[in-house]
C-alpha cells in the first residue's frame, strides 16, 4: 500500500464536514506514519455529562469520531467528571453552577447510551478523569497550573469580555482549559475533536504536550450545528433535536427545518461529500422538490441513531400525517373558557410556555388552528368558531391540541 496516498485518502474524508484542522500538514504527517507502521492514531473526545441528555449538535463531533474508527483509529472518550463539576467556560458571560461529583456520574450512564448510537462501543477507550485528579497531589497541581500565564488564560476571549466587561471569572474556571490539557498529557492524545467553540482549550493541549516533551496533537474542529430556528442548536431555546426521544419525534423536527438548512445537516451529521451536497443544492435550483430530500435526510440520520426499522416507522408515521393530512391518534385537549384565546389556549395545554411565546409563534406563522394559519388578526376563540368536536390547534408540524367547548367531546 502507498502510505503516502492512503494517508491523503484518509484526509479528504476526514476534512468533511470539517471547520479547521490544526495543523493540516501535520495530520497528514500522523496518518501517513499509521499507515507506514500500522500503528492506528488515538483520537480524544472530551465528554462533560452537565446534563442527562445530548441533542443532535453534540453528536456531530462523535460522528466524526466515528469516521475515526472506520479509518482504523482508535477512538479515547475522556468522560469530564472533573471538568464537569466546572463547566466549560466557553461562551458563557456567567459562572455556571457547580455540579456534585455524584450528579455527573449519573449524567454519564445515559450520555454513554446515546453517544454509543454512533461511536462503536467496541472499539473505543472510555477514561475518567478521577482516575488521575483523583490522586493528583498539590504540588502537581500548582505545578500544572504554573505551565499557563494569566496572559495566555485571558486570550481566551470569553475570559477577556468578562472581565473587561467587569463581569466576574471565577479562579476555578481557568482551570478548565489546563485540565483539558492535561488530559491529553494522560491520554496520550495524537488528534483531539471539538466544536469550533473548543479551539482555545484544544490548542492549549497542544501547548502542555509541546512543553512536556510530548509529540503534539493536531487539532480538528466542527462547526456547531444550527438548531430548528436556525440559531445554535441548544435545549434552552427549544430548538433542538433530542437523540434520546422517541424516533417518529426526530424525524417529524428534522423535516422542520428550513429549506437553507439542507446543506449543513448534510456535511454536519451525514458527512457526505462536496459532489453529493452539490448535486443536493442542483436538484433545488432545478426545481424539485426540498421536502424529498428533507424526507431522505431525516430517514438516514434517523436510522443512524435508532436502526432502520424505527427510521421505516418514523418515516411511515410522517408521511401518513402530514403528507396525507392525517392527524395524530391522540393530542392533549383543553376545554374552551369565556374570554380564552389562541395563545391562552396553546398555554392552557402545555404546547408553550407563556401566551408570549404563542403570539410570537403565530408572528412567525407557524400556528394553524384547522389547515388555515392563524395570524394576530385571528386570535379570538368563541363556542360558534369551535364546533362540538372540538377545534384542532397546530405549531409547527409536530405539536397538536384540541380545543373542546364546554360539553363538547375531548
Amino acid at each position: 500500500m502507498d502510505a503516502k496516498k492512503e494517508a491523503e485518502r484518509q484526509l479528504a474524508l476526514l476534512e468533511r464536514g470539517c471547520e479547521e484542522i490544526v495543523p493540516r500538514d501535520g495530520l497528514l504527517a500522523k496518518l501517513e506514519r499509521s499507515v507506514r507502521t500500522g500503528i492506528p492514531l488515538r483520537v480524544k473526545l472530551g465528554i462533560d455529562p452537565t446534563s442527562k441528555n445530548v441533542h443532535l449538535g453534540h453528536m456531530v463531533p462523535y460522528g466524526k469520531l466515528r469516521q475515526f474508527q472506520d479509518l482504523g483509529h482508535v477512538a479515547v472518550l475522556v468522560i469530564g467528571d472533573y471538568t464537569a463539576s466546572i463547566g466549560d467556560p466557553s461562551g458563557r458571560n456567567a459562572e455556571r453552577p457547580p455540579l456534585t461529583l455524584e450528579a455527573v456520574r449519573e449524567n454519564a450512564e445515559t450520555y454513554a447510551e446515546q453517544i454509543f448510537r454512533v461511536v462503536d462501543r467496541e472499539r473505543a477507550e472510555m477514561r475518567r478523569q478521577s482516575e488521575w485528579y483523583g490522586a493528583l497531589s498539590l504540588a502537581e497541581t500548582l505545578s500544572l497550573a504554573g505551565s499557563f500565564s494569566l496572559a495566555h488564560m485571558l486570550s481566551h476571549e470569553t475570559f477577556r469580555q468578562r472581565y473587561e466587561g467587569g463581569a466576574r471569572v471565577g479562579i476555578h474556571e481557568l482551570l478548565y482549559p489546563i485540565l483539558q490539557s492535561y488530559d491529553s498529557v494522560v491520554v496520550g492524545a495524537d488528534v483531539e475533536l471539538g466544536g469550533t467553540d473548543q479551539k482555545f482549550n484544544i490548542l492549549s493541549g497542544r501547548d502542555l504536550m509541546r512543553d512536556r516533551g510530548m509529540e503534539s496533537q493536531c487539532a480538528l474542529l466542527v462547526p456547531l450545528l444550527n438548531g430548528l430556528d436556525g440559531r445554535k442548536m441548544s435545549k434552552s431555546l427549544g430548538n433542538d433535536i433530542p437523540v434520546a426521544c422517541d424516533a417518529e419525534e426526530q424525524f417529524a423536527r428534522l423535516m422542520s427545518i428550513a429549506d437553507s438548512q439542507i446543506d449543513q445537516y448534510l456535511a454536519l451529521v451525514l458527512l457526505e461529500s462536496p459532489e453529493a451536497r452539490k448535486e443536493a443544492a442542483e436538484r433545488i435550483e432545478r426545481g424539485g422538490n426540498p421536502r424529498d430530500l428533507k424526507l431522505g435526510l431525516a430517514t438516514r440520520i434517523v436510522e443512524k441513531l435508532n436502526g432502520e426499522e424505527r427510521a421505516i416507522r418514523a418515516r411511515a408515521a410522517w408521511e401518513s400525517r402530514f403528507s396525507r393530512g392525517e392527524e395524530p391518534d391522540s393530542m392533549p385537549s383543553v376545554t374552551l373558557r369565556t374570554g380564552m384565546d389562541i395563545p391562552g389556549a396553546l398555554r392552557a395545554g402545555g404546547l408553550v410556555s407563556s401566551t408570549s411565546e404563542a403570539r410570537r409563534l403565530v408572528r412567525e406563522g407557524a400556528v394553524f388552528a384547522g389547515t388555515e394559519r392563524v395570524t394576530e388578526a385571528r386570535l379570538s376563540l368563541a363556542t360558534a368558531t369551535v364546533p362540538a368536536e372540538g377545534l384542532v390547534l397546530r405549531i409547527g408540524r409536530r405539536r397538536y391540541l384540541r380545543v373542546v367547548p364546554e360539553g363538547g367531546e375531548a
